[in-house]
């Protein structure tokens, strides 16, 4: 079986390389990643421009060469943070700038972050061609910085707040990339829960955790009434600090409860799952809507531009999921809801069925697509043909 994120492409695009730049943080390096895994793939070669806390993510990526550059923010702390940071970002501006001019490469390709600006404001000045890829509903800042200057904004959700009227022709949907892994679970039928059987709930606060999910989900999944909380299987992340704490908890509730720091089994736990409760990161969401899972999302409540709220509100809007803010997030109010929920099998599936149709689980490959029509390539890489000339009788010349 082909998996969907397999490149399309049948020949090789020689001599072809492109620049990706991106922040640091998993939120905006996955997707960079995957777009370069996708790149080489259809034979393109492919130079990373970051800081130096994405150089794991990148190490062992076959046709990727990495150049850490100097990046720091705007908002540091205090007025000392933000000189060094303004320094840094002057440095790596410089070193940028001299790479790019010296590479020059076919096209730049920004993933937000700080860490981003150097080589992309360096490709403005440079006259590179040059396209964004928002991950979030809201576009973040420093591709706000830089959406004048692209010509193409890639997106993850099909309406993104903070982006000027002048730039939303520049719009390709392209979706978010995640895991083959994950995006091969959009094909795999959703197991729907029957009346009386076992009900699978997976808890993920992202990548740390999220200590109020701790704090408030297991007394409100205790408070539910029994027949439910009988048919309960729970796969809870938690932080290291919180398992001992939040296993006693659950002591005594009868609930099978399984509790890590992390899962190195997401792909497997989210095919298996009911109804997953989580953060509302560009990560997450893109892959509860590739995995075709319904979810309960309680957004960051202070994420910059409030972006988990408006990602959540995005997939409540699709019928996806349902946005419980958290100064909702009580154990009184979270019980009732998930009475509800759980009681009701049919709206679990509706969800699911929404999420799974609201995906682009190609969306590694939709990027590509999107780089090379940049270029005026096909996606296998060539000069997308010349419209035929007619004569004045309208005959193909």
């Amino acid at each position: 079986m082909v998996s969907p994120d397999f490149s399309v492409a049948e020949k090789p695009l020689t001599g072809l390389c492109i620049a990706l730049t991106s922040g640091g943080t998993g939120g905006h390096m996955f997707p960079a990643v995957s777009l370069a895994r996708a790149l080489v793939r259809r034979g393109a070669d492919v130079i990373f421009f970051t800081d130096e806390r994405a150089a794991r993510y990148t190490d062992g990526v076959e046709g990727v060469r990495t150049i850490i550059l100097p990046a720091g923010g705007l908002a540091g702390k205090g007025i000392r943070g933000r000189i060094s940071g303004l320094i840094k970002l002057g440095l790596g501006t410089m070193q940028a700038r001299r790479h790019l001019a010296k590479i020059r490469p076919a096209a730049v390709i920004g993933f937000g972050g700080y860490a981003s600006i150097p080589a992309t404001l360096s490709a403005k000045w440079l006259g590179i061609p040059l396209a964004l890829h928002e991950q979030n509903a809201v576009l973040g800042r420093a591709n706000r910085v830089m959406a004048g200057a692209a010509q193409r904004i890639a997106t993850s959700f099909a309406n993104v707040r903070m982006l000027a009227d002048t730039d939303r022709a520049k719009i390709v949907w392209t979706g978010n990339p995640v895991r083959s892994e994950i995006a091969a679970l959009n094909t795999a039928p959703y197991d729907t829960p029957t009346i009386d059987g076992p009900i699978r709930i997976l808890i993920t606060g992202g990548s740390q955790g999220a200590r109020i999910l701790s704090e408030i989900l297991p007394d409100a999944l205790i408070a539910l009434p029994d027949a439910l909380r009988a048919r309960l299987h729970v796969s809870q992340q938690a932080r290291a600090e919180d398992i001992e704490a939040v296993t006693q908890k659950y002591a005594g509730s009868g609930i099978d409860v399984t509790l890590r720091p992390f899962f190195d089994d997401i792909p497997d736990r989210l095919r298996q799952c009911h109804l997953v409760i989580a953060r509302a990161g560009a990560s997450t969401v893109a892959e509860l809507t590739a995995a075709g899972r319904p979810a309960l999302l309680v957004p960051l409540p202070n994420a910059i531009d409030d972006h988990q709220r408006y990602n959540a509100e995005q997939l409540e809007a699709d019928g996806a999921a349902w946005l419980l803010p958290q100064d909702r997030f009580t154990v009184e109010i979270l019980c009732d809801r998930l009475t509800q929920l759980l009681g009701n099998p049919a709206t679990l599936i509706r969800a699911a069925e929404a999420a799974r149709i609201s995906a682009k689980p190609n969306a590694a490959e939709r990027l590509a697509d999107m780089v090379l029509g940049l270029l005026g390539l096909d996606p296998a890489g060539q000069p997308e043909p010349s419209p035929a000339k007619k004569d004045v009788h309208g005959d193909t010349v």
